[in-house]
Parts: C-alpha cells; structure tokens; sequence
C-alpha cells in the first residue's frame, strides 16, 4: 500500500504514515463490530445450552442487542468512588482495550497481509498480552475497595502462573517451525502429516495445543478459570466499581482477547489462513475466510466450556498451572528440541 501511495506521486514518509493508518483501521474497526457480534453469539450458545432462547427482541433475531447494550453503557453516568485514586482508576480500563488490539497488529490474516510482519511476531505477541494484567491490577488498587483488590492479587497470579507454560508451548512450535515470524510458522504447518495442514496432527504438538487452549481460557480469564470475577466471593471482581463506559471497555477488551487466543489457535497449532488441506481447489477460498472459521469454531468451543463446566477452586487453578502443565511443558521442550536434533540436524 505505501507503494503505491508513493507511485502516486506522494512522499514516502507521508505514504508510509497514511498506509499504516488506514492498517490499524481495516483491523480495528472489523474487531469492534465482530466483537459486539461475538457478544451476541455467545448469550445465543450459553442459552442453547440451557435450553433458552437468549437475545431475540431488538432488531431482526435478537442482532441488534449487542449494539442497544453498548448505548445503554454510553449514556449512563461515569461513576468514580469518593476514595478511589480518579487518575489511575480512569486509566486502567483503557490500558486493557488499548493492550488487547495491540497484539493483533503481527497476526496474518492471509499470505501478505499483516499490519506488521516482524520477524519476532511471536516475541511481540508475548510481551504485549503480558502486559494485560497491569489493567486488572491498577483497577483492583485504585478502586480502593477489598473485593476488586482481592481479585486483582488473583487475576496476576493466575496470568503470571500460565504464561509459564504458554511460553514453554511456544518454545515448542518456534522449535518445530524454525521461526519466531507467524507467518512463517503457517507456512511451516503445510502438509505436516500427509496432506493435512495443522501442528496439531503431529503427535509431539498435538498435548500442547490441549495445553495451550486450556492455558488461553485461564490467560483470558474465561470459565472455568474466571476465578477474577466469581460473583459469589468477589461480586464482580475488579469491575465491581466501575460503569458507564469504562466497564464497556473492559468487556470490549476481554472478548477483544478471547479472539486474540482463538486466533492464536487457529495460527500456532491449525495452519491459520492456510485451509485445513493442501488440495489445490480449497485454495481458492480466501485464507482470511478460513482463518476467519477457525477463530469462529475455538470460540464455540470456549463458549461451550464456559456453559457446561463448573467454576475450578482457587487451589486447583493453581495446581493445574504450576504441578501439570508447567512440568509437562517443560518435558515436551525436551523430547522435541531432542527429535529434532537427531532427525532434522543429524546430532
């Protein structure tokens, strides 16, 4: 695109800045409207579930009431606790949407189109969602109320607890695909078991990617790791004060995540834009249509966990991180940089 800005007779720094603008655009916008969207179908699949019938009143289906809830948000009052520190109170929920967009500027959504394609993509994805946990925590502190405070002392060990591990599965797919590029890691899972394009075929990825989703819904604090918001100890978690918009751009940020984590999935361990089989006619399809399916079945499957499985207890959360998945990881670390020295390097 700055190309041929550039041919059309505009400067290069001028063509680089507007090409990159109209990049954030074409990513976040579509992001926010499949957030509300995404909203929508997940009351839909937890009242399937139940045996309800969920939104179905505003607009055609019930499609519109992701929409009528975001104005209903936007017109109430901005509340600020007398004691609460007003400055960072302000600021930490705007840290966590400005910090759940970031991580999607290296995703490619198709051969060439990425916003960012660095060769560390991998490295900046880590660095970014690690710093998700400073929104929880300035909101848990400055709310100056002991129940978002609890849950912001909870919501950092948690996340600091499995990004652990989620680094040791990372190691593990950087070690296979010989790249920190994300791009370069869909194009490694090509025909990685006959004609089957995926990491998760191979029978050394396939545990981490059952590490690593287990992992994204406990990162992403969803059931049955939403142990930040448990309504019956916590009422509701670090959001407990805040209203208005600021508690919108928390929820915005959370399901913002969850689609980062879906795309993570689909990226790492499923081929990404790439279709589920090298067979030249499934080419055809876009990849950003394929990428765009497999975001959408990983979030059906963390909908469907959150609806039918029972909320974990604190101390099993903890164990699950810290005496199952860190150790496993840490073995499958091991025995993959162990294979590959002896089949692809000829140790």
């Amino acid at each position: 695109m700055t190309s041929q800005f550039v041919a059309w007779g505009m400067a290069y720094g001028w063509a680089w800045f507007l090409a990159t603008v109209i990049g954030i655009l074409l990513i976040a916008l579509p992001l926010m409207l499949g957030v509300a969207m995404i909203i929508y179908a997940d009351r839909k699949i937890w009242a399937a579930m139940a045996l309800r019938r969920g939104p179905n009143v505003v607009g055609p289906f019930g499609l519109l009431q992701s929409f009528a809830d975001g104005l209903k948000v936007f017109l109430q009052e901005t509340i600020i606790p007398s004691a609460a520190n007003k400055g960072l109170f302000l600021i930490a929920p705007i840290l966590t949407f400005t910090v759940a967009l970031m991580s999607w500027a290296v995703l490619p959504f198709n051969s060439g189109a990425i916003l960012a394609d660095i060769n560390v993509g991998l490295l900046y994805i880590l660095a970014i969602s690690s710093l998700g946990v400073y929104g929880t925590i300035i909101a848990g502190w400055s709310s100056n109320s002991k129940y978002p405070f609890f849950s912001a002392m909870r919501a950092s060990a948690q996340m600091i607890s499995y990004e652990v591990s989620i680094g040791f599965i990372l190691i593990c797919v950087v070690l296979w695909a010989n790249t920190f590029n994300l791009n370069g890691i869909v194009q490694a899972q090509k025909h990685e078991v006959w004609i089957i394009n995926g990491f998760f075929i191979n029978p050394l990825l396939f545990p981490m990617w059952v590490m690593f989703l287990i992992s994204g819904m406990a990162e992403t604090q969803r059931a049955p790791f939403d142990l930040t918001e448990a309504e019956s100890e916590l009422v509701a978690g670090y959001q407990t004060e805040y209203s208005s918009m600021a508690f919108a751009l928390y929820w915005l940020g959370e399901y913002a995540n969850v689609l980062l984590m879906c795309a993570l999935n689909a990226t790492l361990f499923f081929g990404g834009y790439l279709p589920p089989l090298d067979w030249w006619p499934l080419y055809y399809v876009p990849g950003v249509v394929w990428l765009l399916a497999k975001i959408l079945f990983f979030f059906f499957v963390f909908s469907w966990v959150k609806a039918t499985v029972p909320r974990y207890r604190y101390d099993q959360l903890m164990r699950l991180g810290w005496k199952i998945f860190l150790p496993t990881s840490l073995l499958f670390v091991v025995l993959i940089s162990g294979y590959l020295m002896l089949t692809r390097y000829g140790a």
